[in-house]
């Protein structure tokens, strides 16, 4: 049995004790940053909604880019072009008709159907570019859709685009300025006006206000973690559904075609139209991903869709294990708690423990102190400019990854072959206990031993 397999029976027997046991530990972690730093329960309470959704986001785009790239192989680095893809539609489609002056028209419906609209969208962009880039292999197709990505990221940054008309109607993406987008959903709940916190609340929002204001949380934090609880739903729900395809015949010849893709063809599959479907299905979930993200920004600008975003969910899949599906949500998790917020936390308490003095200005001088003995400056430097550093730190971790474990946390598990488990087991095997994981693998001794139906992950 993994050292994987045996954290998760302490915690449970299952793969949701796992990722709630991670999310424990990060709770506790950053309870202790907030007690060190002196935050109130309201700030401590802050912090953690910030983990729980930097979480939650990072692990909806790790399960889709797992469906893609852990699934059936496909080298996916498009990933944030798809998000603005499903974002910017959505927001083109529920803009008002008739905006108000300087603003950007739409379409003027529903939010259902402009998350819907955005999903399409994404799943249309992504069928195109797979007629012809799923004919390249690895690095190739990686280089297309890394293309691909920053062709849309410009589309949407250019003023060519900023406002123009398709069949008398008004459109526009706002160019570098952005789009705005629909008012957060969660805020009818708790607000007459959504569009202004300092409207009167409604009777359910003053109910909730009054009960954790008890507690010391305020208006915006109550209903910023009522936002983030809805998107550990999705998380629960992108699981499921990734779980059901997994299982399926369908996913079945999409982990023949990613471990040999001629011996799957030599079978009678036809692996390219495979390949588009998967390839459209998961950027259908980037593209809703992109939505819940943005969700509850008051703008949608191609900033938030550089490069560097595909690169964050890669982070997190490796960590957590490509080809699985709770390794995808744990990676999520870790990345977010220790990799990307971390390092900001750990210099806050630094810097407020230590009177280091004014940063320097270049990196030549703070190391220049070293030769007369003196590390202050350098370490200065480092908290000054720790956001710089912290792609230093994912640099870093990459490179250990790929030394150390490069099938990532849970990337190793094995599962069964067939929907179900049709593994030989003794009259004694038969009597040991067995906890059947939720993204399709076993977690008991025969997983390791006499496992002869088994497929190795």
């Amino acid at each position: 049995m993994s050292t994987a397999d045996r954290l998760a029976d302490r915690l449970g027997g299952s793969d949701a004790g796992l990722i709630l046991g991670v999310m424990a530990g990060l709770y506790v972690l950053f309870i202790v940053f907030g007690l060190i730093l002196g935050l109130d329960v309201g700030g401590i309470a802050s912090t953690l909604q910030r983990l729980t959704f930097l979480a939650a986001v990072y692990a909806l785009l790790a399960l889709a880019l797992n469906l893609q790239w852990g699934y059936a192989g496909l080298f996916n680095i498009g990933v944030a072009g798809f998000m603005a893809v499903g974002a910017y539609t959505m927001a083109m489609l529920t803009a008002p008709v008739d905006p108000q002056v300087g603003g950007i028209p739409g379409l003027g419906l529903p939010l259902w159907a402009g998350i819907v609209g955005g999903m399409i969208a994404a799943a249309l962009v992504g069928g195109i570019t797979a007629l012809p880039a799923l004919r390249l292999r690895a690095d190739y197709l990686a280089i297309v859709t890394l293309a691909l990505s920053e062709i849309i990221r410009l589309i949407y940054n250019s003023t060519t685009f900023q406002s123009f008309s398709i069949g008398g109607r008004e459109l526009g993406t706002g160019g570098a300025s952005g789009i705005p987008g629909p008012i957060n959903p969660v805020r009818d709940l708790y607000y007459t006006d959504p569009a202004s916190s300092a409207s009167p609340p409604t009777p359910f929002g003053q109910s909730m206000f009054d009960f954790f204001g008890g507690f010391g949380l305020d208006g915006p934090t109550v209903v910023d973690w009522t936002y983030t609880l809805v998107l550990v739903v999705f998380v629960g729900l992108f699981y499921f559904l990734l779980t059901r395809v997994g299982n399926s015949p369908f996913g079945r010849v999409l982990k023949a075609i990613r471990e040999d893709e001629i011996v799957a063809s030599s079978l009678g599959k036809n692996t390219r139209w495979f390949k588009i479907k998967v390839f459209m299905l998961g950027c259908a979930l980037m593209g809703l991903a992109g939505i819940l993200w943005q969700g509850s920004q008051a703008l949608i600008t191609p900033a938030l869709f550089l490069p560097i975003v595909t690169f964050y969910v890669f982070i997190a899949l490796m960590v957590g294990g490509s080809g699985s599906n709770t390794g995808s949500v744990i990676g999520g998790a870790l990345f977010a708690g220790l990799l990307f917020l971390g390092p900001t936390f750990v210099g806050r308490i630094v810097d407020s423990s230590f009177n280091l003095g004014g940063a320097p200005n270049t990196f030549t001088t703070a190391v220049g102190a070293l030769g007369s003995l003196d590390i202050t400056p350098l370490v200065a430097y480092a908290l000054d400019n720790i956001s710089v550093l912290r792609f230093v730190l994912l640099g870093v971790v990459l490179v250990v990854l790929m030394q150390r474990r490069p099938e990532g946390l849970l990337g190793h598990r094995k599962e069964p072959a067939a929907a179900v488990d049709l593994s030989r087991r003794s009259v004694a095997d038969d009597d040991a206990p067995r906890a059947t994981r939720a993204d399709g693998g076993v977690s008991d001794a025969t997983a390791d031993s006499g496992n002869e139906g088994g497929d190795d992950e």
